[in-house]
């Protein structure tokens, strides 16, 4: 079996990105990350990080670096921000859309049916064009909304190719399972978010208390996972020496 790609969710080194993007990404091909995932995406313009799209393909296509998602706010898959959101990942290559957090609708029974109509919809629009769309966990969203915890509740009501980008790290410090959770949806985590909590050292993947290895061992066998995005932050987003770190520490589990 081919193990999932490794990209890096350069939300980990927004300080760096914020000074200098290409240098970012060249540090970043140089760890071995093969694939990035850009942040804070709000479909307003074709422009991240003060680069056009067209220009930031440019940079990944001389490193050698897929762009293997983006996290974007829920209002850049709404109205005629959707069209832009799609030319914008179209021209980067990039095919996972992904909504990064959602608290307001994930609080209540009808925001995650709305969230979920929203999911949906775009879903439909995006399959002829070989994309998707998904959503990505924080704690807040293992949290219980009446007897069912709120992303068992989305993820019930959403068509199967709505992408489950679960965090293991993030689900399970909101008091989760991620086990659980990816058992409950298989064939759902095309990508998902590697990271640890509570390690001896930021950054030391698979020696916290997340249970890495078991969802790692999900990810292959039950969910044909593609990607593997490590989001592990130093403070500020300054620094590599966490995402080298990760990076290692990753590379041994999939030994």
């Amino acid at each position: 079996m081919t193990n999932p790609a490794v990209g890096l969710q350069l939300f980990s080194v927004r300080g760096e990105c914020e000074k200098d993007l290409p240098a970012t990404l060249k540090a970043v091909a140089d760890i071995g990350y093969v694939g990035v995932e850009p942040y804070g995406y709000g479909g307003d313009t074709m422009v991240w990080q003060e680069h056009e799209a067209k220009d930031i393909r440019l940079m990944l296509d001389d490193l050698g670096l897929i762009c293997c998602g983006i996290h974007l706010h829920t209002d850049a898959l709404l109205g005629n921000k959707l069209a832009r959101t799609i030319e914008f990942n179209q021209i980067l290559g990039n095919r996972f859309l992904i909504v990064a957090a959602d608290a307001p609708r994930m609080k209540t029974i009808d925001g995650i049916a709305e969230l979920a109509g929203i999911l949906d919809d775009t879903a439909a629009v995006l399959k002829s064009k070989d994309m998707f769309t998904g959503y990505h966990a924080h704690p807040f969203d293992a949290e219980i909304v009446e007897d069912i915890p709120a992303w068992f509740r989305l993820f019930a009501q959403v068509a199967p190719e709505v992408v489950m980008q679960m965090d293991v790290g993030n689900y399970f410090r909101g008091g989760g399972d991620p086990v659980a959770a990816m058992r409950e949806f298989p064939n759902r985590a095309r990508t998902v978010h590697v990271k640890d909590t509570n390690s001896p050292v930021n950054g030391a993947i698979g020696q916290g208390e997340a249970p890495v290895t078991e969802f790692l061992e999900l990810c292959e066998s039950l969910h044909g996972t593609e990607w593997y995005v490590v989001e592990e932050c130093a403070p500020g987003g300054l620094g590599f020496e966490v995402v080298e770190r990760a990076f290692a520490a990753l590379a041994e589990l999939q030994k």
